[in-house]
């Protein structure tokens, strides 16, 4: 299933990075252009994104948008669970998974979504967060798999030099019988709208009321260098 705002082919390929400290507690993310970066535990693992791709666009990964999404749009995944890290922990449905998920992505807009792009935009670029749209995938999916939504915080973020940005956090009940879990997105458009930057923390809603100033940590730690891009 597609999700609006998710689907964006257009040219300037960008590739991760990784810039870790000796001893450091953390793992120092940022993409290939040093335009947008984040930290994360030390002790999390980076874990295949691909798998997350196949749930959010619904593509076949041999397909020519897949292959062109590879080149041009930038993706980290990092699991918490030390035990048995793996992307089925980014909607775990049927997995127990009390351990926290970050998932990240870089994209480039065409000209035809730069003219569309808004805040709400933002808000729904991984899940979605807005009634309209929130209405609109269980009219066209009932079995969509994340279900009793609740509005925990939404914010508009104003980082400056013509830059834009949201914080969302929501609950979802995995399936009709499953636990809730806690998503917070950090959106970022930049200065010159040419790009979109957002981060998505999860955890389950007991994790994330307990470890609260640790996954805080992470979302405050999302930037994006205004001037650039």
């Amino acid at each position: 299933m597609r999700i609006t705002g998710l689907v964006s082919l257009a040219a300037g390929a960008l590739v991760a990075g990784l810039a870790g400290c000796g001893g450091s507690q953390f793992t120092y993310v940022r993409d290939n252009e040093g335009e947008t970066y984040f930290k994360v535990p030390a002790s999390w693992s980076k874990v295949d994104h691909k798998p997350i791709q196949q749930i959010l666009y619904g593509e076949d990964p041999n397909s020519e948008s897949a292959r062109m999404r590879a080149q041009f749009v930038w993706t980290a995944a990092f699991d918490g669970d030390a035990a048995s890290p793996g992307a089925q922990h980014f909607i775990p449905l049927g997995v127990r998974a009390e351990e926290p998920f970050v998932y990240s992505v870089v994209q480039p807009l065409t000209e035809e979504q730069r003219d569309t792009m808004s805040l709400n935009t933002l808000r729904n670029w991984v899940w979605p967060v807005t009634k309209s749209l929130r209405d609109q995938v269980t009219q066209t999916n009932p079995e969509f798999p994340l279900q009793n939504f609740e509005l925990l915080a939404d914010e508009v973020l104003e980082p400056g030099d013509g830059a834009s940005g949201v914080h969302v956090r929501f609950n979802y009940q995995l399936g009709p019988k499953g636990e809730t879990h806690t998503f917070d997105l950090t959106g970022y458009l930049n200065a010159g709208n040419t790009k979109v930057s957002v981060l998505l923390v999860r955890c389950s809603a007991t994790c994330y009321r307990q470890r609260a100033t640790e996954l805080d940590g992470i979302t405050q730690s999302f930037k994006i260098r205004k001037s650039l891009g």
